[in-house]
């Protein structure tokens, strides 16, 4: 908030000019003593209007002049003591305000001694997380240039595991392609043994009805040959 002293202070202020203009005499001028002046504004303020017009009327030009000289002396007198007047008001009021504003300096002062008290202990911590925040950057570092060897030795042997594999497939299936044509010739042979295996019954089964037949004539025959002719005719 800006006292009244300040805000008057911004528009410039006319200060009182004591001009006095003592006119000049055309023969001889009227000097006066500072006291005879003195004594005679002391005498101007006490006077009433009524007097000091009714008093004009019967001086000559000379009093006249001096009288209005006299008169511009005292109105710049009373307009400066009202100006001191003034100016001690506003002074005892900037006094005022100067006072509150170094009470206002004072505890902004104290507020700032302690924001910077609280800043230089907020450094302090960042420091500190800072230097934890490099330590970490380091050992991440060093993390990541270890994974990065060890990531690439797995690289290595997961091509050499994938090469191996390459071969075993290879020769997995070189195997089956070998099992499955020995399965089909197993097959193609088992077949043909089959169809020979039924031909052979076949002609066993012939040959041993063939054989039954040739034993039951040779009975036959021998039966007749071995029994009596008589026995046998009869028999017939």
């Amino acid at each position: 908030m800006i006292s009244p002293f300040f805000k008057k202070k911004d528009s410039p202020v006319k200060q009182p000019e004591a001009q006095v203009a003592v006119p000049e005499l055309e023969e001889e001028s009227v000097i006066l003593s500072e006291e005879e002046i003195a004594h005679f504004a002391a005498g101007k303020e006490e006077a009433s209007p009524v007097v000091t017009s009714f008093n004009k009327t019967n001086m000559d030009k000379r009093s006249l002049d001096l009288v209005f000289a006299v008169e511009q002396v005292i109105q710049a007198r009373q307009q400066a003591e009202r100006s001191i007047h003034e100016l001690q008001d506003r002074l005892t009021h900037s006094s005022g305000h100067v006072d509150r504003l170094n009470r206002e300096v004072k505890a902004l002062n104290q507020v700032i001694s302690d924001r910077e008290k609280n800043v230089l202990e907020l450094e302090r911590k960042l420091t500190d997380k800072n230097l934890k925040v490099d330590q970490a950057m380091e050992d991440y570092r060093e993390l990541q240039s270890t994974l990065n060897g060890e990531i690439e030795e797995l690289k290595n042997a997961i091509e050499l595991e994938q090469q191996k594999y390459g071969s075993l497939l290879q020769k997995h299936n070189e195997a089956l392609a070998d099992k499955v044509k020995a399965i089909n010739e197993y097959e193609d042979k088992l077949n043909r043994l089959e169809v020979e295996n039924t031909h052979l019954k076949q002609k066993y089964e012939a040959m041993r009805e063939e054989k039954t037949y040739l034993a039951n004539m040779i009975s036959d025959f021998t039966s007749r040959m071995s029994a009596p002719l008589g026995q046998g005719k009869s028999n017939s």
